[in-house]
């Protein structure tokens, strides 16, 4: 089972099949099994890579609180494209995992080749915006402390049937990694170069305008809304979104630089 080593926390991760580097990142709460009835079809002409993110599923749960955080999360994803021997890569996610896939672009945007945004929100411009949802973050962590993994019982199909081994890692993030400190993201949306795709479920209510914004300030992003699919939409219609995502990587202009697979 390969582990990345991160300054004594580690990471959980996957590589499926050969060709231009797809790293993908599931949402808060959730773990790279969501990505399971895709990985055929993204790895049939791509190196699929599938991560659990700290604090999640086979990855570790540090006790620090520092520990958790979105530089560090980051950090992680460009060692996981370091390990995979991958100079640069199409990234992308979902919810939190398409968050932190903006929030890795703005760092290290001569790595990443394109972008795949599902189901996620880029931030909040406005303090009182943000401070609502990291209320909402503060009050998940409380529950998962109080309640444990019973909390993800009735939670969007991403996340119910996912396997944590325990609550304490979920409840640290919430409070590290889905809060937001600042506008940094949202605002570097205008200055995306790079072809982007954002995709969201037609009933994931909360994410509609959010998907919008992003499709109008990034240049040229392509918009795909996709019916009868919540939170989870590559698990409420799988092969709608494959049909989505799939004419968007094979469309992407080729990149001699890409990254080749390291071998392992």
């Amino acid at each position: 089972m390969p582990k990345l080593h991160r300054h004594g926390v580690n990471i959980h991760y996957d590589i499926f099949g050969n060709g231009p580097p797809l790293l993908l990142t599931h949402g808060y709460s959730s773990t790279s099994a969501m990505w399971q009835g895709q990985i055929e079809a993204l790895s049939k002409h791509h190196t699929l890579i599938l991560w659990d993110m700290r604090g999640h599923g086979q990855s570790d749960y540090p006790d620090d609180p520092l520990a958790y955080s979105e530089a560090l999360t980051v950090g992680d994803m460009a060692a996981l494209l370091d390990k995979a021997g991958a100079a640069t890569a199409i990234v992308g996610g979902l919810s939190l995992g398409g968050y932190m896939s903006l929030a890795f672009y703005r760092a290290h945007p001569a790595r990443v080749r394109a972008l795949l945004i599902i189901d996620t929100g880029p931030g909040f411009k406005k303090d009182d915006a943000r401070d609502a949802w990291n209320k909402r973050a503060l009050e998940t962590a409380d529950r998962f402390e109080r309640e444990g993994l019973a909390v993800l019982k009735f939670a969007s199909r991403e996340r119910s049937s996912v396997v944590h081994r325990d609550a304490s890692g979920l409840a640290r993030a919430a409070r590290g990694m889905l809060t937001q400190r600042d506008a940094a993201v949202i605002e570097t949306l205008p200055n995306i170069k790079v072809p982007a795709l954002v995709v969201v479920g037609a009933d994931d209510a909360p994410f509609l305008a959010a998907s919008d914004y992003m499709a109008a300030k990034i240049p040229g992003a392509q918009k795909v809304v996709i019916p009868a699919a919540g939170h989870a939409v590559n698990i409420d219609q799988p092969q709608a979104f494959i049909d989505a995502v799939l004419p968007f990587l094979d469309g992407l202009p080729a990149e001699a630089s890409a990254g080749k697979r390291a071998a392992s």
